[in-house]
């Protein structure tokens, strides 16, 4: 473990051992404020320690500008700015069954760009919703809509999540000129026809990952997690806090209701740092089984780094200040209070995370991380560990994970580091360097961890001939997939007794097309066998966010050897003129592998491609395009 890690332990066990000495006894949850009087006198003290700390900072400076004129030796160049997260600037039934979304849970649906209505494909692209009828051997185009509200102007909006419930479609999106989640409500019916029924407005700052998605489903309840800077110095010190508006077209501030009373508002007894930012992590729990949308939410305090995993019963928030600071939050879906543990380190992101069924909270971490707002989840560094405790130790929030609770674990944590839990296994490791696709250059091999995570003593390290880019299940068993020089491997990976490569697949002069967990999709046929879906580039060229995938590939297992089974291809040309009005740039891709009912599919931007197998190839058999035009769309507006 690093000695930043061993710091931030020893320093909570002593924590954790002098909120005992005083001989109370930790409360299994914790406590919420008493009022909205006892909440916003704890805000008043916040606000005047932080107007001192700035007095102080005042007088220091005035102190020292005296020196100011006097000629000084030239400071070191300053390291270059961070670049700006280009999202904050926009640019101008056994069909009803099925999934057509790679989760990470079992029963916890994620927000995505396509979802499947009885027999018809729902898309969301480019600010508008698609159907295209699949059911019945059929592959038609059938109805198209704004996914924002008639009337409403969205320019400054993304719309970029979307679930199905029922036959009602929730689109999720964050808009920056109205300073919030939006969330529109479409009704679908059987024959695909779409109708908008209400837009609400949630409080929130920008929930962008590029890792994680903001929204799940799960029992029929809609969660939402969204994070809410506490600004102190504003007059309204409550004016920020958790609440919802229904959108009309004459909406105005005053509309917005809050959703998190005192009493839902929770804190540790961890007092903040003053200067650091403060941050309500929310999460907002709907429920859709009325027309009239009802939300609820749930705040903790804490500071600005975050990264939150969705189980099927609880939201766990792990906030991280500047690498230290760490404290795990479980907030139960039931509405019941949340409970904490101070801890230490920080998680990749909500892969990192699984709540086992044997009642524990298993973690992997780094000594240092920021959370996995935008691209920090790639961004952590420093010596790792699994953190496995059991959830009953969770409670108000004074008790640290006790040290033997952690295991220290080889490989560093390096840039853009894949983990992910695969049945008894844990696995993780690094991409190695993808910016090096020369061929004729010399490629390392990098090593791939298998953790047993429920005896974190046993740990392999498989040597890979390629990097670690991503991870996925095949059942029971795994497979990794990464580059080495221009060429894209497919390492198929036993979990048994011990872990062991079984097989591995090479696809000549190609990279991944798309990133994100949901670009992959693997379709159980039989125990061993299936077939894998993955949107692919030519090796030159790299994944962009204008850019289509030139095509996706399919894949057959069969025992964990890997046979490729040919690629359904986009059409070359240039994209039509869709007349995109709103968040016109595809953040969360384009492309996705497709398995309904025995048929194999390909979206590929605004097209659709079906293929059949035969003689053991998948071969096109038609394609359609739902896009668009944009002069009959501008003559519908």
């Amino acid at each position: 473990m690093s000695s930043a890690l061993k710091i931030t332990l020893i320093l909570s066990l002593l924590l954790s051992a002098g909120s005992h000495a005083a001989g109370t006894a930790p409360r299994k949850t914790l406590a919420p404020f008493a009022s909205e009087q006892a909440l916003g006198s704890y805000l008043q003290q916040l606000q005047a320690r932080q107007e001192a700390l700035l007095r102080e900072q005042r007088q220091l400076q005035r102190a020292t500008s005296q020196y100011a004129a006097q000629p000084m030796a030239a400071p070191p160049p300053a390291p270059p700015a961070a670049p700006m997260a280009a999202k904050a600037a926009p640019v101008a039934s056994a069909e009803a069954a099925e999934s057509v979304t790679n989760v990470q849970t079992a029963g916890v649906d994620e927000g995505g760009i396509v979802k499947l209505h009885g027999k018809h494909l729902v898309m969301l692209r480019r600010g508008k919703l698609f159907t295209v009828q699949v059911g019945g051997n059929a592959l038609q185009p059938v109805a198209s809509l704004d996914a924002f509200a008639p009337g409403s102007d969205p320019s400054g909006s993304w719309y970029d999540e979307m679930l199905i419930d029922g036959d009602t479609v929730v689109v999720i999106g964050y808009s920056y000129s109205r300073g919030g989640t939006e969330i529109g409500l479409f009704d679908v019916n059987a024959d695909g026809k779409l109708a908008y029924r209400a837009t609400y407005h949630l409080r929130s700052n920008d929930y962008y990952s590029s890792r994680n998605y903001a929204s799940r489903l799960t029992g029929g309840k809609l969660v939402f997690y969204s994070p809410l800077s506490l600004n102190l110095h504003r007059g309204d010190p409550f004016g920020g806090f958790p609440a919802l508006r229904r959108w009309r077209p004459d909406a105005v501030p005053s509309d917005f209701r809050r959703i998190a009373p005192a009493t839902r508002i929770y804190r540790t007894d961890e007092e903040p740092e003053i200067g650091a930012g403060l941050t309500l992590h929310t999460v907002t729990v709907c429920d859709l089984a009325q027309r009239d949308m009802r939300c609820a939410a749930t705040a903790v305090m804490g500071p600005q780094g975050r990264v939150f995993y969705v189980s099927g019963e609880s939201v766990f928030v792990w906030t991280t200040h500047r690498g230290r600071d760490s404290g795990v939050f479980r907030i139960p879906l039931d509405g019941s209070a949340p409970s904490a543990l101070k801890v230490a380190g920080a998680p990749v992101d909500q892969f990192s995370f699984l709540e086992s069924a044997d009642g524990h909270l298993n973690v992997l971490l780094r000594a240092e991380g920021q959370g996995d707002a935008m691209w920090d989840g790639a961004r952590g560094r420093g010596d790792m560990a699994l953190l496995r405790v059991p959830l009953a130790s969770f409670s108000d929030g004074r008790d640290s994970a006790p040290a033997d609770s952690y295991k220290a674990l080889p490989g560093g944590g390096g840039y853009g580091l894949q983990n992910r839990y695969v049945g008894s296994y844990l696995l993780y490791g690094n991409p190695g360097n993808p910016g090096r696709r020369q061929a004729d250059q010399a490629w390392p091999r990098q090593p791939l961890y298998a953790v047993r995570w429920a005896d974190a003593g046993r740990v392999q390290a498989l040597s890979l001939p390629h990097g670690v880019e991503r991870i996925e299940a095949l059942g029971d068993d795994a497979v990794v997939i990464g580059a080495q020089g221009k060429d894209l491997h497919f390492s198929s990976i036993r979990l048994g007794v011990q872990a062991a490569i079984a097989a591995r697949y090479i696809r000549v002069d190609a990279a991944q097309g798309e990133s994100r967990s949901h670009g992959f999709f693997y379709k159980p046929q039989t125990a061993g066998e299936g077939m894998i879906g993955l949107p692919i580039l030519g090796a030159d060229e790299r994944p962009g966010l204008n850019k289509s995938s030139a095509s996706v590939l399919y894949l057959r297992n069969s025992g964990l050897q890997l046979t490729e089974l040919g690629a359904l291809a986009a059409r070359p040309g240039q994209a039509p003129d869709d007349g995109c009005r709103a968040s016109c740039v595809d953040w969360y891709g384009n492309a996705r592998p497709l398995f309904l009912q025995g048929r194999v599919f390909a979206l590929l931007g605004y097209e659709v491609v079906e293929g059949a197998l035969r003689d053991g190839r998948i071969r096109e058999v038609r394609r359609i395009s739902y896009a668009p035009i944009a002069s009959i769309a501008s003559t519908l507006r």
